[in-house]
């Protein structure tokens, strides 16, 4: 009979472990159920893909703080109160940094402040849309609510980025592979041949004279290419660190041909999901575009969120002004 090994919390909120024989997942749970225990996590002890779901955290931001979330969600649901939630939860979540930064919420929390608040202490864990939820959860009374909706979210952006990933790997590897063939054949083919070609005395096209050069230079003074590399590198992080630079990025990736596309649509997917939640939680279209254009993470989208925005006050209609938009 398979295995289980679970987290939970019994009746008298205290955290409880262990492992428990059952036929399926579903009647696992419902055995402790039976022992008046609040699952956290249940995962098939001989699964290596559920073996490794303890180092989600490390490995997928994201996808960890899904799972922190869905279970801090289900605490509150069992009528936990947060600080002793947020105690519950430090001695399941493994990661040693995220434990402080939870032990640090509770503390902030026992002391008056607010969950959101706190959260706003660790914006290098939560950001602005994850602390914005929050707070609406907290405003709404309804927050077990809310922190369910931003688990699907969290949980759907991370699907979509690992999407996003896997489409990506293979054009980014063929080019990786063109460059190094190319790189080869100049540096370490074409020099061969260009003595044998020399030797014959024949005239040779313009061409063939200008790839002679290039190799001949490439294979004496190798390292500039490194020192070219070093510098444009340097140039790209100083460009970047300002606005027009950013906005210059953000508009080229878009324009490049085949990726441009992809990335458009990953970045529109992450619009929809960041928007969705917010306002099925009654926050007000307006409010929640103010807050969803500094998660969409590229310049010229994040400007036109910002005049779909303007033209929300304005009055006018939000189907028409995102028709516009160009997006």
């Amino acid at each position: 009979m398979p295995v289980f090994v679970y987290k939970a919390v019994d009746a008298g909120r205290r955290p409880a472990s262990g492992v428990i024989e059952a036929a399926t997942a579903k009647e696992a749970r419902m055995r402790l159920m039976e022992k008046d225990l609040f699952l956290l996590e249940l995962r098939g002890a001989s699964s290596e893909e559920e073996g490794g779901r303890s180092g989600i955290w490390r490995r997928r931001k994201a996808a960890g703080l899904a799972l922190l979330t869905r279970q801090f969600a289900t605490l509150v649901r069992a009528g936990i109160p947060l600080a002793e939630a947020l105690a519950a939860l430090v001695d399941v979540v493994e990661d040693p940094r995220l434990q402080l930064v939870i032990r640090d919420l509770r503390e902030s929390v026992t002391q008056g402040m607010s969950l959101a608040e706190a959260l706003k202490r660790h914006p290098r864990w939560f950001g602005p849309f994850y602390v914005n939820m929050v707070k609406v959860g907290e405003e709404s009374g309804n927050m077990d609510v809310v922190l369910v909706r931003l688990a699907e979210y969290l949980h759907k952006q991370a699907q979509v980025g690992s999407k996003v990933r896997n489409a990506l790997t293979y054009p980014v590897l063929l080019m990786s592979v063109g460059v190094l063939v190319v790189g080869f054949l100049v540096t370490f083919i074409v020099p061969r041949i260009t003595g044998v070609l020399v030797e014959s005395g024949k005239s040779l096209p313009a061409p063939t004279v200008a790839l002679m050069a290039v190799s001949g230079f490439l294979s004496r003074f190798w390292w500039t290419l490194l020192l070219g590399a070093a510098g444009l590198y340097a140039l790209y992080k100083v460009v970047v660190s300002t606005d027009r630079g950013r906005y210059a990025r953000d508009t080229a990736l878009l324009s490049l041909p085949i990726l441009g596309p992809l990335i458009k649509k990953s970045l529109v997917s992450r619009f929809s999901l960041s928007l969705s939640p917010l306002l099925k939680s009654g926050v007000p279209a307006v409010e929640s575009l103010a807050v969803v254009k500094r998660t969409v993470g590229n310049k010229p989208l994040e400007e036109a969120v910002g005049r779909i925005h303007d033209r929300i006050i304005e009055g006018q209609e939000i189907s028409s002004i995102m028709e516009k938009s160009g997006v």
